[in-house]
């Protein structure tokens, strides 16, 4: 199942909500809308910085990350980032694909 990194900033009323829901509702949320789409959740932080949560997902595939990104995105909420993450495995078979490129020349 692919796996995604998200980082997310809230805009002022994604943090009124989250003020008023607490980090455990909001966890909730994002549960149920990961398993609704057949997902899992691996991982949900609050941080510091430029991004206020991170989350690691598991989802069936790719549509199912872009239709949450669309629907989260269409909050107003959030700003979000989706990022997808790779095994070792997968990196590895990468690398023994052939691939017709050629650089650009100056």
């Amino acid at each position: 199942m692919p796996k995604f990194l998200i980082q997310a900033t809230y805009t002022s009323e994604g943090v009124k909500g989250l003020l008023q829901e607490g980090a455990s509702g909001r966890r909730a949320a994002v549960d149920q809308v990961v398993t609704d789409l057949g997902g899992t959740v691996e991982s949900v932080y609050f941080t510091f910085g430029d991004n206020d949560i991170i989350l690691i997902l598991d989802l069936p595939d790719p549509i199912s990350m872009a239709a949450i990104s669309l629907a989260v995105k269409a909050s107003g909420a959030l700003h979000t980032r989706a990022t997808p993450l790779l095994t070792t495995e997968e990196v590895d078979e990468a690398t023994h694909r052939q691939v017709a490129f050629r650089a650009p020349r100056a």
